[in-house]
């Protein structure tokens, strides 16, 4: 474990191998501990927990209110990432793009859409301090 706290987010799927194709084989992320219920994956240092439901799973009508992601320090792994997702195939769900430009909380954004309708979205800040900071702006997602 880097650091001394870790983030923790489960999700649900129905498909163990669809997740295995989706996280481990496109988005280069480490499996954990698996069985026919669950499955863990390494998600850039953090505990994703792919929980198999057998209710329907459903997408939502676009971005908000639910998505999660991560936020990359470097803009060459914001820019890898990118590569490594068109290499492998996947879709956008979100073209990658640049947001906010000119504005203290400029990013680089896209976002993915795994087999059971939850939302990813990656960035990369321009500014670090806009990530947690900046509360004198009121921007938060789109206009």
């Amino acid at each position: 474990m880097k650091g001394d706290i870790m983030f923790h987010l489960a999700i649900p799927i129905n498909n163990i191998t669809q997740a295995k194709a989706f996280y481990e084989k496109g988005l280069g992320c480490q499996v954990g501990r698996e069985n026919e219920k669950a499955i863990i994956f390494n998600f850039y240092g953090h505990q994703l927990v792919a929980h198999t439901t057998n209710e329907s799973l459903s997408p939502q009508k676009g971005i908000y209110p639910r998505h999660f992601g991560i936020n990359f320090a470097q803009k060459q792994a914001w820019d890898s990432l990118v590569s490594r997702v068109q290499q492998k195939q996947l879709s956008f769900y979100i073209e990658p793009k640049l947001r906010f430009s000119n504005q203290m909380v400029e990013h680089w954004s896209f976002f993915l859409q795994d087999p059971f309708y939850n939302l990813l979205e990656f960035k990369y800040y321009v500014n670090p301090d806009a990530i947690l900071g900046a509360k004198e702006i009121i921007e938060i997602g789109d206009r």
